[in-house]
């Protein structure tokens, strides 16, 4: 399996260092694409919470979303965006193709609606709560290791 992490304009450093020290967990990510606002692995508040992933996993800062995932439509990957639309999956109720990108969207604003017109397919984590959603770096996890399960 070949996984693909798109951020789509992640505001916290934090949780893009999050990301990494979970991508590096679950194994098959390639890459790690940090669009807009993402911040770039030289700051220091990212580290603090990837502790060394960004060495595990290579990354590349693009100045749009648009691009990455232009990039890897041109290599074939299909694009799957995890955010909350009329039209989203259960992330648990697909089958994930060998190689596949995964959006992930801004914390308050979601993934820019110019990106999910050109998804694969939206797939959503359900909340069982009373809360909307869950920590974007927290959704990333539990479905990267879903998808690694088998």
């Amino acid at each position: 399996m070949e996984i693909y992490i798109v951020l789509d304009n992640i505001r916290s450093a934090f949780n893009v260092g999050s990301i990494f020290r979970s991508a590096d967990g679950a194994g098959s990510v390639k890459k790690i694409y940090l669009c807009g606002i993402t911040t770039d692995i030289d700051n220091p508040k990212l580290d603090k919470t990837a502790l060394g992933a960004t060495d595990m996993i290579p990354s590349e800062h693009f100045d749009t979303t648009l691009e990455a995932v232009l990039e890897l439509r041109e290599k074939g990957i299909p694009i799957y965006c995890v955010e909350l639309t009329k039209n989203a999956e259960h992330f648990q109720k697909i089958k994930y193709p060998p190689k596949v990108a995964l959006v992930f969207g801004h914390e308050k604003k979601g993934i820019d609606p110019e990106i999910l017109k050109r998804a694969d397919k939206v797939i959503y984590v359900p909340m069982r709560g009373k809360k909307e959603s869950l920590n974007v770096a927290n959704c990333a996890s539990i479905i990267l290791y879903e998808i690694t399960r088998n």
